[in-house]
């Protein structure tokens, strides 16, 4: 059974400097939560409850968030604050974490090769908190489980996007063999608008066979010196079976900060907002 997943937290996240500076990007929050939580609830969701964090330096407070805090908790004990702290209690409590650094910048490539020694040789979820991804029913990471089950092979989420954003993703070719599910044939990383096999980009969710740190040793650096997980997914691909799921949902670019507004408004309105009501 699928019991891991990773989360590769390394990033800077310069795009939202200064507010990053000291704080993870992943720790900001979408009204009264960290965006990171949001992405460990859809793993838990899944059944992925063994979470491990590739992190860097800077990145304490992700470790900190996911652990009891005595001091706060006895200070809230018994008033109307401590319901606050459910949430993160409730995925405290149902997941264990586990945590490795990635001590130099290559790539979301190498991040996930960092991790194996977290995951060992099983398959694994990984999880990019940067994409946002809600589904008033099962969420994505659950979605792609259920496939996984059937096909047991690596399976990336997909979504089509307008042409003129298609050279901020990597981008897949592919047979649909049944609607919504393609057989991949062929992956470029962010491609000009003229060159893209297709208008399926390739979004933050992932479900990986262990075959895949094989494929990413073997896998050169690319532009800037990174390891492309695009790369070793493609020759895995040609050796065997990568599939391409479009998922029911809807998905926020956070690491915008376009996209993170648009996020946080979403939040409040029809989550934050919703709860507050109920609870009154």
């Amino acid at each position: 059974m699928l019991k891991k997943c990773l989360f590769p937290v390394a990033g800077y996240g310069t795009r939202f400097l200064p507010a990053t500076k000291a704080m993870p990007k992943e720790m900001l929050p979408l009204v009264n939560k960290p965006l990171v939580q949001y992405g460990v609830e859809e793993a838990i969701e899944a059944g992925l409850t063994e979470i491990g964090f590739v992190t860097g330096r800077g990145k304490r407070a992700i470790e900190d968030h996911f652990d009891t805090n005595f001091e706060l908790e006895h200070q809230v004990a018994g008033t109307g604050k401590e319901r606050y702290l459910d949430s993160v209690r409730n995925v405290i409590d149902r997941a264990s974490f586990s945590y490795t650094r990635q001590g130099e910048m290559r790539g979301l490539g190498d991040a996930i090769l960092q991790g194996e020694r977290l995951v060992g040789d099983a398959a694994f979820g990984v999880v990019l908190a940067d994409d946002l991804c809600l589904n008033d029913d099962l969420g994505v990471m659950g979605q792609m489980v259920q496939l996984y089950q059937q096909f047991r092979c690596s399976i990336i989420a997909v979504e089509e996007v307008p042409r003129e954003q298609i050279h901020k993703f990597g981008v897949i070719a592919g047979n649909e063999i049944k609607p919504g599910l393609y057989q991949v044939t062929d992956m470029v990383e962010k491609p000009a608008a003229e060159d893209a096999p297709s208008n399926l980009a390739i979004i933050g969710r992932y479900i990986l066979t262990p075959d895949i740190f094989d494929r990413l040793r073997e896998t050169p650096p690319g532009k800037n010196g990174e390891v492309q997980i695009t790369d070793a997914l493609l020759a895995q691909a040609q050796r065997g079976c990568v599939l391409a799921y479009r998922f029911k949902g809807r998905r926020f670019d956070c690491g915008s900060v376009d996209g993170f507004v648009e996020a946080t408004n979403h939040v409040y309105e029809h989550i934050y907002l919703p709860a507050q009501e109920n609870e009154g």
